[in-house]
């Protein structure tokens, strides 16, 4: 009995520690390459911060930080610093959706009114219901309109409500601290007819279902019905399906949950912060994370594509990256293969050669997700400050280019060492 046991420890800890093997020297050389050739490249960028990832099909290849968090004290911008990602936050409410159907919560094709404490029609087809699949892949109808825009965007401290409300980023607002509410409360007030900020421009002369019109409203108006079919609030329900299980330790939905003093600030440009802020609308575009956390986030999406994922079976994988539009449901078609509204799956943008991926854009910051299904590589990039398309989009090359090169070494390294 004594020897058994002797046998399954030393079985087990051979076990564990193949598990945590230790990169090679060779992968740890490449690494460092990239970092030294990243940092070369920060110093000269029109952004203070960025962040990056990498990852193949099976690992996290890659994922660092470079540049300034804070100019005012100085503080670097690495692999922890937790900023929000706008809209890339949206790829959460597809993952979540389809958990939900998994636990027998709701159907994508049910209507939404099923589920919702106040109705929401679009009075030009009142008889034809709006469903949640229509709300994940932007047909629903539903439009973003100026209410949107002034209302959402929320200053998280009253010592910048009298300096940073002047701020003229046309049409956002910022909206004093006191302007905070529920996403009920906000979709309430902006769809439902009794609204105080109800109009009927934010529904299109479309029937539901008939035209892709991307819409943040839609987005938060899918992560309420979530919430009313499951009883579980958003940030619970994706901290307990999505953060918890990928140990995205360092991600949130609010300031409160995360660690604030690695919170980079957003810059107009390289010695002007904005305020810090939060939306009212936050599962369209509100996530707070880390590039390690992304890294593990883009890991997840890689496998799940290619049928080894583990937050969803294989058959809700199947569903969210299969694109879900046909021609007809465009107007004004986007034919750029890193466009992410060639197509939509569910809330995964398409772009026209098949790759995939969603891009995000808040005042101070743009965010990439991107994945090469022939390659097996999805690829993270985020910056802290405003986007200049003349100039942060060459340093967006550069950054890529790089990214991609390396991404080739470390990809082979990896698949040579399993």
């Amino acid at each position: 009995m004594k020897n058994l046991y002797s046998l399954c420890l030393f079985l087990l800890i051979f076990t564990f520690c193949t598990a945590q093997k230790k990169p090679s020297q060779e992968l740890l050389k490449t690494q460092k390459e990239l970092t030294e050739k990243l940092v070369e490249i920060s110093k000269t960028t029109s952004f203070n911060g960025f962040g990056v990832a990498l990852v193949n099909d099976r690992e996290v290849l890659y994922q660092n930080g470079f540049g300034i968090a804070h100019v005012n004290p100085v503080q670097k911008y690495d692999e922890h610093t937790v900023q929000n990602i706008a809209s890339v936050s949206k790829t959460l409410i597809g993952i979540a959706i389809l958990k939900a159907q998994e636990l027998g919560k709701l159907k994508l094709d049910d209507p939404i009114n099923t589920y919702l404490p106040f109705k929401v029609i679009n009075p030009k087809y009142p008889d034809i219901p709006i469903t949640i699949r229509q709300l994940t892949t932007h047909t629903s109808s539903i439009n973003d309109n100026n209410e949107y825009m002034t209302q959402t965007v929320v200053l998280k401290d009253t010592a910048d409500l009298a300096k940073n409300l002047k701020i003229d980023i046309s049409p956002t607002k910022f909206n004093p601290p006191s302007s905070k509410i529920s996403i009920e409360e906000f979709l309430n007030h902006v769809l439902s007819e009794k609204g105080k900020w109800y109009s009927k421009d934010i529904f299109l002369d479309k029937k539901p279902g008939e035209l892709f019109n991307y819409s943040n409203i839609g987005a938060t108006l899918a992560a309420l019905v979530l919430e009313k079919a499951t009883g579980i609030p958003y940030d619970t329900f994706t901290t307990q399906y999505i953060f918890k299980p990928l140990k995205m330790d360092h991600s949130g939905w609010n300031f409160k949950t995360i660690n604030f003093s690695k919170y980079t600030r957003t810059f107009i440009d390289k010695q002007t912060p904005y305020p810090y802020y939060s939306l009212n609308t936050y599962p369209d575009g509100g996530m707070l994370t880390t590039s390690d956390d992304m890294s593990k986030y883009l890991l997840e999406l890689m496998k799940g594509y290619f049928g080894n994922g583990n937050i969803l079976s294989k058959e809700s994988y199947k569903e969210y990256f299969t694109p879900q539009l046909k021609a007809e449901n465009f107007q004004d078609r986007s034919n750029s293969e890193y466009s992410d509204e060639y197509n939509m799956g569910i809330t995964m943008g398409f772009g026209s050669t098949g790759n995939f991926g969603h891009t995000g854009g808040d005042p101070g910051l743009n965010s990439v997700i991107w994945f090469f299904k022939e390659k097996k590589m999805g690829r993270y990039l985020i910056v802290n400050t405003d986007w200049d398309n003349k100039i942060s989009g060459k340093d967006q090359k550069a950054i890529y280019d790089l990214l991609d090169e390396y991404f080739i070494k470390l990809d082979a390294i990896s698949r040579s060492e399993k």
